[in-house]
């Protein structure tokens, strides 16, 4: 028999007194212990007490989890206010439902859109959330199995609803899941919406419920699939252009969802030699095949096995997606040898590919002016700029991280003339169809390019090379400092506070020209006085090089426990006679700079 309340607390008091549990952890606990909102899951927290599971109290209570900008990610545990659990994620609806009421755009019905992954828990997680949606008065459009995050991203818009839930953890470890919140416009909320959004979520008390089998019965969840899977596919189809498809494509779903929306796409786009790579094939929340059970096509380890694949069997281009297929990965043959080296792209790389591709379509079919644009954030790649410049189009990119921005951007400069939006980790949308990255129309369109490529006798990678002697050689980079826990969180706001306060003064034996500080809007120059800084507010510190061209940028990740470093160098197309030497020379400053930033945050 479970202890009871009286003597857990004592115990548990006993238990921080000994220094085997936060403070922070004490008060989340005796909250789900004693306060009737938690009533249901007292129990199981009275037993890991009575267990002298500590650990596993202090990991799921130390903080509560935080309901971000984009919504609520993190490690499931069936209890825990740290935790992605039943109560965590209903808050998270109950609090979207509160506030969507209160501030809707239009007086139509209440309506929202709900989709998952293939991860632990994503179909119990949407059911959830459509039982609570229903419950404050919203009729859910529902697709019944899992779907990709773009076409949940379609369906808002399709079906005019207020919000959307997306019910993914993206590429994070199969441990996690988590929540994305949508706004009318398909696209995740921005603010004021999105602040409202999360005062409503952690102030959320009650959480109303309804039985959703009997909520499918009355049509207040509409199971939608099928309609919403072919216009969605119609959508993505519009975006192809004419050309060459003589190519032999390999797939990888990395065990996501990817499959229902990538397959489509490019069979509707008329590739037939697609193959999809056995081993990613089965949709598997443990991501069994993957390396170390991590699904991101950011990691050129999850290809190894792939190339060899495609080296036997003569393949053109390798293609990947992460598990909710919002993020596009590729590899391609170094040359058109397909037997000879292969190599990955980056993000930036990619985003560079296909911006030049789509703008060189549309030019050569007389559809882009002077009016078009292209949008990327600050940590995306200023070759994207230069390509969208050499083309006479405008480029948006004084942008924080977050394809929300890329989306508000459409919307306030005008969808019509929206042309490709791009950020460095791997996401990338064309067309208007929604407002979240898409990895199926990327993959289209990257399939395109390649066969475009083959045609003229070149590989992907040569494609890119020329591009670099036009532009000038662009290489980026990006290091990350895991600091987990709640030591870490403290050790995360000292580093970002010493960079604003005592920045390097070099970096890889380069001088710091200025800073910029987007926290707290200011630019400083070295050695002189801080001036106002044009941008967007948010936590990032971007360190301008000497070099023109080469920088540096900080910020906490929105999603982990982890410092990101993104670092970027250029060697103007004048200085770039010797491509092979200018490639080994970034190398080496790139290993330079991100020697330099750890080193730096050791001083911590």
């Amino acid at each position: 028999m479970t202890m009871d309340t009286s003597a857990a607390i004592t115990k548990l008091e006993q238990a921080a007194a000994d220094g085997k549990v936060t403070d922070g952890a004490v008060q989340n606990i005796k909250n789900w212990l004693t306060q009737s909102r938690y009533a249901q899951y007292a129990a199981e927290v009275a037993r890991h007490i009575e267990e002298d599971q500590w650990q596993a109290l202090d990991d799921a209570f130390w903080t509560i989890i935080p309901f971000g900008t984009g919504g609520r990610r993190g490690r499931m545990y069936p209890i825990g206010s740290n935790a992605i659990n039943d109560r965590t994620i209903g808050e998270s609806a109950q609090g979207l439902a509160t506030y969507v009421k209160e501030n809707r755009e239009g007086t139509g019905p209440l309506s929202c859109a709900i989709a998952y992954d293939t991860r632990h828990g994503s179909p119990e997680f949407a059911r959830l959330c459509a039982e609570i949606m229903v419950a404050n008065g919203f009729t859910v459009y529902f697709l019944d199995q899992y779907r990709s995050t773009p076409e949940l991203s379609f369906m808002v818009r399709f079906k005019k609803c207020c919000c959307g839930i997306m019910v993914t953890a993206s590429h994070n470890p199969p441990s996690d899941n988590a929540v994305k919140a949508y706004w009318s416009t398909g696209g995740q909320i921005l603010p004021p919406h999105d602040k409202g959004v999360i005062d409503c979520v952690m102030n959320t008390d009650a959480i109303l419920r309804t039985d959703f089998d009997q909520a499918v019965a009355d049509g207040k969840v509409v199971l939608c699939k099928d309609e919403v899977d072919a216009a969605f596919l119609a959508a993505v189809k519009q975006q192809q252009f004419a050309g060459p498809r003589d190519v032999k494509i390999i797939y990888s779903p990395l065990h996501g969802v990817g499959a229902t929306a990538v397959c489509p796409a490019l069979e509707a786009d008329r590739f037939q030699n697609v193959e999809v790579y056995a081993d990613h094939a089965t949709p598997d929340g443990d991501f069994p095949n993957v390396p170390k059970h991590v699904a991101n096509p950011e990691n050129a380890a999850v290809f190894d096995a792939i190339i060899e694949r495609a080296k036997s069997v003569g393949a053109d281009v390798i293609l990947a997606t992460d598990p909710d297929c919002d993020r596009l990965g590729c590899a391609a043959p170094v040359t058109s040898d397909t037997a000879g080296e292969w190599k990955t792209f980056n993000g930036n790389q990619i985003g560079v590919l296909l911006a030049d591709y789509i703008l060189q379509q549309r030019q050569a079919a007389g559809t882009l002016s002077p009016d078009h644009y292209v949008v990327k954030t600050l940590v995306t790649t200023d070759m994207i700029r230069r390509v969208a410049d050499s083309y006479g189009v405008k480029t948006f990119g004084n942008l924080l991280v977050g394809f929300k921005w890329i989306g508000g951007t459409m919307d306030e400069q005008g969808p019509d003339r929206f042309v490709f939006g791009t950020e460095e980790s791997h996401g990338y949308l064309v067309g208007q169809y929604a407002r979240d990255k898409d990895g199926a129309v990327a993959s289209m369109l990257m399939s395109e390019l390649a066969a475009s490529c083959k045609a003229a006798g070149q590989s992907l990678h040569e494609r890119l090379d020329a591009l670099y002697l036009q532009h000038g050689y662009h290489e980026e980079r990006l290091v990350t400092q895991t600091m987990p826990g709640s030591e870490g969180m403290t050790r995360m706001k000292a580093l970002m506070q010493k960079f604003r306060t005592d920045p390097p003064k070099t970096l890889a034996g380069i001088e710091v020209a200025q800073v910029r500080d987007y926290l707290h809007q200011t630019v400083t120059p070295a050695g002189g006085p801080s001036e106002p800084l044009d941008g967007p507010k948010g936590d990032l510190v971007i360190f301008d090089l000497a070099e023109t061209g080469n920088y540096v940028a900080a910020r906490p990740s929105g999603t982990e426990p982890k410092v990101k470093f993104y670092m970027f160098t250029r060697v103007a197309p004048e200085q770039n006679s010797n491509l092979s030497s200018t490639k080994q020379q970034m190398d080496q400053r790139l290993k330079q700079l991100a020697t330099d930033l750890e080193a730096f945050a050791e001083t911590v």
